[in-house]
């Protein structure tokens, strides 16, 4: 953190271009902007004095899953809501 002139600080951080702009575009839908955000996130890390959600190390199965569903090759496809629901 680098101070800044008056009752503020700067905070920079090395963010993913994709995840920042997927970010903007929620903060912009529900009206904030992204230093608004971010200063709604320290907030509720003070009040929780913690994070302000879980965090947990998801367990084996868990992570089967997640890697499983983001490799396209293992992913079921179906041509219809009504073959989905038939098949599953």
């Amino acid at each position: 953190m680098r101070q800044q002139t008056g009752k503020t600080q700067m905070i920079h951080a090395r963010i993913d271009p994709k995840l920042k702009r997927s970010a903007e575009r929620v903060f912009s839908r529900i009206g904030i902007s992204t230093t608004e955000a971010i200063r709604l996130f320290l907030r509720q890390v003070e009040l929780h004095q913690g994070l302000p959600f879980p965090v947990k190390v998801p367990n084996a199965e868990t992570v089967a899953a997640m890697t499983e569903a983001n490799d396209p090759a293992t992913l079921r496809r179906f041509s219809s809501f009504r073959e989905l629901r038939e098949k599953v």
